[in-house]
């Protein structure tokens, strides 16, 4: 199975309303490894899902993040057309970005 490490997402501003930042293509799976935010501004929550955005599929729940940086390093295993959403408290401050490995299957 070849893997391409490659950038899943962004940097971009996150928003605040749940929204899609990657979503696994058919016939791979991705193996998110790690997650870079930058905050610029006053400290904010940050809501990250594996799926559909709900209680039972968040990574992060309303996690403060603080001015400044922040890594996540993990090991997130997501099946075809599985998706990512996150969103924060205020609107357009934050920028995230989310990098790992596609494996293409067949």
């Amino acid at each position: 199975m070849p893997r391409t490490p490659k950038r899943l997402h962004g940097p971009a501003l996150v928003s605040n309303a749940a929204a899609t930042k990657y979503t696994t293509p058919a016939a791979t799976k991705t193996i998110v490894r790690h997650i870079h935010g930058y905050n610029p501004g006053a400290s904010l929550n940050l809501t990250i899902s594996i799926g559909a955005d709900a209680a039972a599929t968040r990574i992060f729940d309303a996690r403060p993040i603080p001015t400044g940086e922040f890594d996540h390093f993990c090991y997130y295993a997501l099946e075809a057309t599985e998706i990512i959403q996150a969103f924060a408290s205020v609107n357009n401050q934050m920028t995230l970005a989310i990098g790992g490995d596609e494996c293409t299957l067949g």
